[in-house]
């Protein structure tokens, strides 16, 4: 199932996505009405009777006439776990793994829908791309013992940088990461969330892509993170817990512009993808003064 929220001049609905129709079916209320309840039937193996959960809320209209919000709602967090695969860290940063996850909280602010136009921040000069899947939450507590029959589904992100602020940290205190990853309708987050039961058992194993005006950038699988999906929502929910609707972005591939050198520009359009999921595709905005 595709699940997505969006905009059609009003105020933002969910609905159900038919991908090869292309429409678009509303549902009646907020994730927290029929987000948890939707996640205990996908752990308990009832995806097919999932449907059940949902109300309708209107009839279908076509999916070209509605805009692709982030599907996160405002009251939600955005929970980053960097630092996750190996070859990212040794090629793009000269770095070996650490001995456990690394993980941050993203301003809301800064996320952007499916299509949505990527805003060039004032104060960087070095705007970096990441392809990431992200983990959608559904149901809490989570269990340690299966963090996996916590989550609702996933979508593709774009965990959009600005290296130059990254590194701007005062020595000794180490990276500004806010600076960094927080900057206002930087990161691209969609196309929607496809729930769970539509992969095989366990953390993912997809391959995903980024692409800059065609040219891929970044190729790789999930199967590569050094944590997977499971060991990463157990770490952070043990250090600050989830509600649910977060989010959390799980780490990036190598092909990055900080290991390149090959930065964003205005005007770049980048595409980033992940296998069974979809794609999003969001055009670089111009640089202010120039």
């Amino acid at each position: 199932m595709k699940l997505a929220r969006c905009s059609d001049g009003g105020a933002p609905f969910w609905a159900v996505v038919n991908a090869e129709a292309r429409t678009v079916t509303p549902i009646v209320g907020s994730f927290a009405d029929w987000g948890p309840a939707l996640t205990r039937a996908i752990a308990a193996g009832q995806g097919g009777a999932a449907h059940s959960v949902l109300t309708p809320g209107g009839d279908a209209r076509p999916l070209d006439s509605v805009r692709l919000l982030p599907p996160i709602e405002p009251v939600n967090r955005v929970v980053v776990a960097g630092a996750n695969y190996a070859k990212h860290l040794a090629d793009d940063f000269g770095l070996k793994s650490p001995p456990q996850p690394i993980a941050f909280l993203k301003a809301y602010g800064a996320l952007i829908g499916a299509n949505d136009p990527i805003r060039y921040p004032p104060l960087t000069n070095e705007l970096d791309h990441e392809v990431e899947l992200v983990v959608i939450v559904g149901e809490v507590p989570v269990d340690p013992e299966d963090p996996l029959a916590s989550v609702l589904g996933y979508a593709v992100g774009n965990d959009v940088s600005a290296r130059d602020l990254q590194r701007s940290g005062p020595a000794g205190i180490g990276m500004d990461l806010f600076a960094a990853k927080s900057q206002d309708r930087s990161t691209g987050v969609g196309p929607w969330i496809v729930t769970r039961d539509e992969f095989p058992e366990g953390s993912p194993k997809l391959r995903l892509t980024l692409k800059v005006n065609g040219e891929t950038r970044q190729d790789g699988n999930t199967g590569e993170m050094t944590w997977n999906v499971a060991q990463l929502v157990k770490f952070v929910e043990e250090r600050s817990s989830f509600a649910p609707g977060d989010i959390l972005f799980t780490g990036s591939p190598a092909g990055v512009g900080q290991g390149t050198g090959r930065f964003l520009n205005p005007g770049d359009v980048v595409e980033a993808g992940i296998e069974g999921i979809g794609t999003i595709t969001n055009i670089v905005g111009p640089k202010p003064g120039v």
